[in-house]
């Protein structure tokens, strides 16, 4: 099929697909001569039809590429051969090697947008995002002419078009900003040059469209699709992949965030209060439907070594990678076994790290804050691993940490008669070890040359978790720390504190607790540190906070650890300081940035449909 025209004639793309949807279910279906009738009138058809939703394919040359909904998936984001991740486009974390990653963080997108938007060999997921929306839509128009399915199964395929049409515009939303809402099958016949609507509106649209698939969904009794804890079958249902009602609802509270968000909100205080609401129906839907947090023994199977959690309310399985998959290749470095030159891997940086608490809960963000756990004797800067947040061991391979074939990790050098000598973690003859001086441990899995498992990944798409921090941020917007959305039992600072408590966390500190912008920062830190490396939050946090500017515009830090004589000074044995990342290394902000630009040649083919900015 010819390459299409522009995503900017985001109906022409539906134009140009009216007949290839059908006409590429028919080229692969196991029967020959179908018709469209054939297709949405019997069940097989049809659910093999809306099942290209999940796994469906794009031909690319000779062969079939993803062309579907995982490319909105962070996990599968990650899971490229141009070996970076979404949180390595901000000040978070650092690639080992210098590539795409740095050219677009130091604002240089548009040469290589096309990877983004239209190429199969890579994560087109623009393109792939308004494929399944015109699948969902022609899913909704012919659900009419299908003959042998239940009651039960009718309602499910809305659902799942309702809610996929919605999660599709939704990341859309994220990366491109306001779009044209398509709900229904576009013909020759229709009007294509659409004007976008406004970041509200769009939002509202998605919030809408969830909340008619959770209807539907609840009619099908799918308000999730496995039994509840304690039953035979919990979390094994064979279509756990698919949406469900309370995926649905939270779905929805995600987008009135957003909505009330200060890069979209419109409406002030309403914004954060339908938004308060909103998440406060979605977590005691799910707590209704059996659904909780993990403890902190357990914390890690909401994204590693199992299938599925009971926190998740809708996760991807993307099944079990060993240590030299190439799918691990951009968060995982090659100095643990996958190759000296081409795999990179995510290394946090020291403006990540200073993001974990101390294990009493005083911040570490700025020099302020750290004399002042330093003069609690609670903190060291030469002993700055010590006694911190839980998640800290859980998220990051610093100097030192225990490493499951390695000992203590090995991540510094020694100089002897001017010679320096380097660690087994930062052996030279590695293209993309750390420059940070951490490793990322969260979603690594503990695989390597010389622990040699295949751990199962999964990607936590929306979690119970988030509910809370996203409860805790609009109540705390709407009604200050001590308020709560109307018909809650839970105000702001408790959601908030009920995270740190799973996370084996001490309350937020009185000074922080008493007022809305002081609690604010405090939620933030805590959204970025449970959240951290999983679901591309960060990258779309700091955006919608308008924080983008600040973080992306500062100067990123490293540790450089020297390994010295043990004294009063350096008790360790290791000199810690911190230093900037190399010029190379570092974020430039620009106003663009904050959405992605289309293809720069389609940028002038439309009149009515505003373009992004190239950056």
């Amino acid at each position: 099929m010819k390459r299409l025209i522009t995503i900017l004639c985001v109906p022409v793309l539906f134009i140009l697909l009216l007949a290839s949807c059908v006409e590429d279910y028919l080229d692969k279906a196991p029967e020959s001569g179908l018709t469209d009738a054939d297709v949405f009138s019997k069940y097989e058809n049809f659910k093999n039809f809306f099942d290209g939703i999940y796994e469906g394919n794009k031909l690319d040359g000779t062969n079939w590429r993803p062309y579907n909904i995982k490319t909105g998936y962070s996990l599968y984001f990650d899971f490229w051969d141009q070996k970076y991740t979404m949180e390595s486009l901000t000040d978070m974390s650092d690639m080992g090697r210098v590539m795409d990653a740095q050219v677009i963080k130091s604002g240089q997108i548009s040469a290589i947008i096309n990877k983004m938007t239209y190429d199969p060999a890579r994560r087109p997921i623009l393109g792939a995002m308004f494929s399944i929306i015109r699948k969902c839509n022609m899913t909704l128009k012919n659900i009419g002419m299908l003959k042998d399915a239940s009651p039960v199964d009718i309602n499910d395929f809305k659902g799942q078009a309702h809610f996929i049409r919605a999660f599709a515009h939704f990341e859309l939303f994220r990366l491109w900003g306001p779009m044209p809402y398509i709900n229904k099958v576009l013909g020759q016949g229709d009007e294509w040059d659409i004007p976008r609507l406004s970041k509200r509106e769009t939002l509202i649209r998605i919030a809408m469209d969830m909340d008619s698939a959770a209807a539907y969904f609840d009619k099908a009794d799918l308000m999730r699709r496995d039994p509840g804890p304690g039953v035979t079958g919990h979390l094994n249902n064979p279509e756990q992949k698919r949406p469900t009602g309370v995926a649905a609802k939270a779905f929805k509270a995600r987008a009135l965030l957003y909505a009330a968000s200060p890069l979209n909100n419109e409406q002030g205080n309403t914004d954060w209060e339908a938004a308060a609401k909103a998440n406060w129906e979605a977590i005691q839907i799910a707590e209704k439907y059996g659904y909780d947090l993990l403890s902190l023994a357990d914390y890690k199977k909401n994204y590693i070594g199992t299938t599925y959690s009971n926190e998740q309310l809708w996760a991807w399985y993307a099944g079990t990678k060993v240590y030299n998959n190439g799918d691990l290749n951009g968060q995982m470095n090659g100095v643990f076994g996958g190759g000296k030159t081409g795999w990179s891997g995510e290394c946090p940086t020291q403006n990540t790290v200073d993001k974990f608490e101390t294990k009493w809960g005083e911040p570490l963000n700025t020099p302020a804050d750290r004399q002042a756990a330093a003069a609690a004797g609670h903190y060291s800067e030469q002993d700055p691993y010590k006694d911190r947040d839980p998640r800290f061991y859980i998220d990051i391979i610093y100097n030192s940490a225990p490493v499951p074939g390695y000992g203590n990790a090995k991540i510094y050098y020694e100089t002897k008669d001017g010679v320096a000598t380097y660690g087994q973690l930062l052996d030279q003859s590695y293209a993309g070890i750390t420059r940070t001086g951490y490793y990322e441990r969260k979603t690594w899995g503990e695989q390597s040359v010389n622990n040699k498992t295949s751990p199962q990944y999964t990607d936590p798409l929306i979690r119970l978790g988030e509910l809370y921090l996203n409860y805790a941020e609009a109540a705390n917007e709407a009604y200050g720390p001590n308020g709560m959305a109307p018909g809650a039992s839970m105000t702001a600072l408790q959601a908030l504190n009920r995270i740190r408590t799973r996370a084996g966390m001490p309350n937020v500190m009185q000074a922080y607790a008493g007022s809305r912008d002081k609690l604010r920062e405090r939620i933030k830190n805590e959204r970025t540190i449970e959240l951290c490396f999983e679901g591309g939050h960060y990258y779309h946090d700091i955006r919608r906070w308008k924080d983008a500017p600040k973080v992306m515009g500062g100067t990123l830090y490293r540790m450089d650890v020297e390994k010295v004589p043990v004294s009063t000074a350096y008790p360790t044995g290791f000199k810690y300081t911190r230093m900037p990342l190399s010029a190379d290394r570092q974020t430039r902000w620009k106003e663009a940035m904050y959405y992605l630009p289309f293809n720069t040649e389609d940028m002038y083919k439309m009149k009515n449909f505003v373009p992004n900015e190239v950056w």
